[in-house]
């Protein structure tokens, strides 16, 4: 994402001109100069923000013969509703005689009732950069660049305002957040060397610095998350770094040269903690093992090539196999962590992010990208999913949660103002949300309800449920069906009710 770096400077460096250059960016001014004395005769633009039209079919041959797409298929029913009529009605008869539903025959009935009607929970006046749920469901978190991190509590399908907490040495803005896996604290990054640690019960302002003794000036985390035993939290960097904080020893306890440039995404792959993932604007998704880490001479295990652009996000499954990225390339690729790139793919990935002339914080999607339908030479993704754009922002993506839906979806943000909700078996969009005006950057489906929250930078944050809408995948002869076996409702009083069959009777 990041700034301007030094070590990448071939004139002299001189700290005053730098921290004048940070402030031209972050006030746009220097956007505003590059793009007026930018000349792009020699390049298309596609409109601005506007996501990709998909004519072509998405190319699921890999994907076909996968494991993941044999298990997603057990874990949300679809296996399930091939022997056996998938009338909701149906299935709701059949429980009555026994047994009860099946884990996947539940996800079955969720998966056809997406969210889509939205729900303002709050509007802030600045830029909103990150809302999510925590692991049990109790809290959402948001991030704003008005310097404060709320917490609403979410029960009775409410959000009330709990908690308004003061971010210390902010710079631009809060980058990041991430709950303890306990739930008993919130840890934030921004463009300061300093982690900082709150409470989510008690008193906020008891914020501790977790400092991270970085060697650049001007220098943020991106991406940060915290260990499954909550004893670490790493985080990527835009220095290039992986950093490793030790919250028992209170001191850092790993820097680890990662990449070439920004460090945007931070991951570990389930919950042991011992592997884990980093990806940034070389394109490049590396996986590494915590066991092997040393800061001198870093290897990763293994390299995740193919990509065009850099990687703004990753989000793994949990089962410690498969992961998604999404890129500036316009894309999200699925991954197996058991097929790592050779050298080659990785070249070619290298070479494609060279070749990129244009910033997507500011500038348009060369027409290019969007173009690009063969896979560089070398690239071991599993599945390759088109129709959202990335731009202004690191834009999340997610698998959708196992419990309610056995992960059958992809959901992410879009510079357009959307969410877009992807089916993992086919490749195609199946929901698409409109509500925002702006960029959305962070979007968090709710663990146990059919509820996602969506982040963006018009400062709304939006609740969306389904509201009453035509099921997903449900035939017409299955609606038809369902209309005849359902009881009909009394829409007016008991009176009105039996004074027609008095005259229905009459007649």
């Amino acid at each position: 994402m990041g700034g301007i770096n030094s070590r990448n400077m071939e004139i002299g460096y001189d700290p005053g001109l730098v921290d004048i250059l940070h402030y031209l960016i972050r006030s746009r001014q220097l956007h505003q100069i590059i793009s007026s004395n930018h000349d792009d005769s020699d390049e298309e633009y596609a409109a601005n923000s506007q996501p990709p039209k998909i004519t072509l079919s998405p190319n699921t041959s890999r994907l076909d013969k996968s494991e993941i797409s044999l298990v997603t298929k057990q874990a949300c029913g679809y296996l399930d509703s091939m022997d056996k009529p998938c009338n909701i009605t149906s299935m709701i008869q059949r429980r009555a005689l026994g047994p009860n539903f099946s884990t996947g025959e539940r996800c079955g009935i969720t998966n056809r009732f997406l969210p889509n009607k939205m729900h303002q929970v709050a509007k802030y006046r600045t830029k909103a950069f990150c809302g999510s749920f925590s692991k049990d469901g109790r809290f959402l978190l948001t991030a704003s660049q008005d310097k404060y991190l709320r917490l609403y509590r979410t029960q009775d399908g409410g959000f009330a305002e709990v908690k308004k907490i003061s971010a210390r040495d902010m710079g631009w803005s809060i980058l990041d957040t991430a709950f303890s896996p306990d739930g008993n604290y919130i840890v934030y990054s921004s463009w300061s060397e300093s982690l900082y640690l709150c409470p989510v019960y008690g008193d906020s302002s008891a914020q501790e610095s977790l400092s991270l003794c970085p060697d650049d000036r001007r220098f943020c985390v991106f991406s940060l998350v915290f260990s499954s035993d909550g004893r670490e939290i790493l985080g990527g960097a835009n220095d290039g770094y992986l950093y490793v904080y030790d919250r028992e020893c209170h001191q850092r306890a790993f820097k680890i040269a990662g990449h070439n440039n920004d460090v945007n995404a931070v991951a570990f792959a389930d919950n042991t903690s011992q592997i884990l993932y980093s990806a940034g604007d070389d394109g490049l998704c590396k996986v590494w093992d915590r066991r092997t880490l040393n800061e001198t001479g870093p290897r990763p295990v293994g390299i995740l090539a193919g990509h065009m652009d850099g990687i703004t996000y990753i989000d793994p499954r949990g089962d410690g196999r498969y992961l998604i990225t999404n890129s500036k390339d316009q894309t999200i690729k699925l991954w197996d962590v058991r097929a790592f790139s050779d050298h080659n793919g990785e070249e070619n990935t290298r070479k494609a992010v060279a070749n990129q002339n244009w910033d997507y914080r500011w500038q348009r999607v060369p027409k290019r990208l969007y173009r690009a339908r063969n896979m560089l030479e070398g690239d071991t993704s599993v599945m390759t999913y088109r129709g959202h754009s990335v731009l202004q922002t690191l834009i999340r993506c997610h698998f959708s949660p196992s419990s309610t839906t056995g992960q059958r979806y992809i959901y992410t943000g879009c510079a357009a103002g959307r969410v877009i909700i992807y089916d993992v078996l086919t490749g195609r969009i199946v929901t698409t949300l409109f509500g925002h005006k702006r960029c959305v950057r962070d979007v968090s489906w709710h663990p146990f309800h059919p509820e996602i929250v969506s982040t963006s930078w018009d400062g709304a944050i939006l609740s969306w449920r389904y509201a009453g809408s035509t099921a997903l995948d449900i035939s017409d002869s299955e609606e038809e069906m369902d209309a005849e076996s359902q009881p009909r409702t009394l829409r007016r009083s008991q009176r009105i009710a039996e004074r027609r069959a008095k005259h229905a009777a009459a007649c």
